[in-house]
């Protein structure tokens, strides 16, 4: 199996960002007739900033391939009446976990990646501290030319922001996505360009690189 890291070079505000690809069927990145089928984890980390995290937005170079209107899909009207066990089994492409700080209270997010079709990826989540809150986070996906092949923006609901009247202060999340050819690669992949927003407007700006291990 292929693996692939990327190493971060940080922000002041990241303590630690990486990312492994693990290419599901082949030795060899793929090719744009024959895209390898991929893994993708992704692991964020934040120092202590007093600050909250609002909004991410991921910049994927070219060579990278989303068939998200191949597969089944949900709906966030679905996604919020039921969750996802009501969403087709072929829609649930990831899953994920992280912590948080509510005031000095640990709390640990349960998310569930969900296939929203050709330009949506939601990230159902789930907080059981200091109440419970269950929200899809909505990514919206772009297709875009040039350096980058697609963009990623996903704002954070006010409902997961602040719960029970408490600020959640994201600290550490790792996302782990791929099912069959949902994502994949027709060529070696390069740099994935991140941008994090936060709840006093600041925002911090990194590269995720590629090295083949």
């Amino acid at each position: 199996m292929l693996r692939w890291t990327r190493v971060v070079g940080l922000a002041i505000a990241v303590v630690l960002s990486t990312a492994t690809l693990a290419d599901a069927s082949t030795l060899q990145p793929g090719t744009p007739s024959h895209p390898s089928n991929v893994r993708l984890t992704v692991t964020f980390g934040w120092s202590q900033l007093g600050e909250d995290v609002t909004s991410f937005q991921l910049w994927f170079p070219q060579g990278s391939v989303y068939n998200g209107g191949k597969y089944p899909k949900c709906s966030a009207q679905k996604l919020d009446a039921y969750g996802p066990s009501a969403c087709p089994k072929a829609s649930i492409v990831g899953s994920g976990t992280g912590t948080a700080l509510a005031d000095t209270t640990v709390t640990r997010p349960k998310i569930t990646v969900v296939n929203g079709g050709a330009n949506t990826v939601y990230f159902y989540t789930i907080l059981n501290n200091p109440a419970r809150v269950q929200e899809p986070i909505i990514g919206h996906l772009q297709r875009l030319h040039g350096n980058y092949a697609y963009k990623l923006s996903s704002t954070i609901p006010k409902n997961l922001q602040i719960v029970a009247g408490v600020p959640i202060n994201l600290t550490s999340l790792t996302i782990t996505t791929g099912r069959g050819d949902w994502i994949g690669l027709s060529g070696a992949p390069a740099g994935i360009k991140v941008q994090t927003g936060y709840a006093n407007g600041a925002t911090s700006a990194y590269s995720l690189w590629v090295q083949n291990i």
